[in-house]
């Protein structure tokens, strides 16, 4: 049996050919009653996917580091020094008890002269201000001898027994000296002396014991 005939697929004709075609095509005189045949089509372009968009994708910027906050230049505290602890004030000394007159069986035996007394300082004719030096001297001594009773001669006064002339000054002042801060620890008592010790211009007076 005879095989059928195999139609072939015409070929698309190449650009270039297309082109000679053409420039044929001009160059032809066409017979009469014929036309020129039209140079075929250009065969299409083959159409390409279109190339994925190249995206560029730009390296983001490091993000921007903060400064690490320089220590502040601060001035170190200045040591405050500590206050100076208040100095605590000594004790009140002990109120001493009131001038007391000698004891009685002291004065009889003084005054009858069976006793003695245990020294004596005379200030006749002193200054005030060195009897008054020399009476704090010589109780402080007095005192540091273990003495008991001493005897302090001031002198009566001038002519006329006034003591409050100018030269009865030493019997006005040596009481109110005994009487003071200065010799109250020291002194216990004093008293008038007896006659035969000068009587009004001497004074008995008890010393304090250590």
């Amino acid at each position: 049996m005879t095989e059928p005939p195999r139609f072939r697929r015409r070929r698309r004709l190449s650009a270039e050919e297309t082109r000679l075609w053409a420039e044929i095509s001009r160059l032809v005189t066409p017979l009469r009653g014929r036309a020129v045949p039209s140079s075929p089509p250009p065969p299409p372009e083959p159409v390409s996917a279109p190339a994925p968009l190249a995206v560029t994708v730009r390296p983001g910027r490091p993000a921007a580091k903060t400064p690490a906050p320089k220590p502040s230049s601060v001035s170190k505290p200045t040591p405050v020094s500590k206050p100076s602890p208040v100095p605590t004030p000594p004790p009140p000394a002990p109120a001493l008890p009131p001038l007391a007159p000698l004891e009685r069986r002291v004065r009889t035996a003084l005054r009858r002269g069976s006793r003695s007394v245990d020294a004596s300082i005379d200030l006749h004719g002193m200054r005030q201000s060195e009897a008054h030096a020399a009476l704090i001297g010589f109780l402080h001594r007095s005192r540091a001898q273990g003495h008991a009773v001493v005897l302090v001669v001031t002198g009566k006064g001038g002519a006329g027994g006034d003591p409050y002339g100018e030269r009865g000054v030493l019997r006005r002042s040596v009481p109110h000296w005994l009487r003071l801060p200065e010799l109250r620890p020291l002194v216990v008592g004093f008293e008038e002396a007896a006659h035969h010790h000068g009587g009004g211009g001497a004074l008995y007076i008890r010393l304090r014991r250590r």
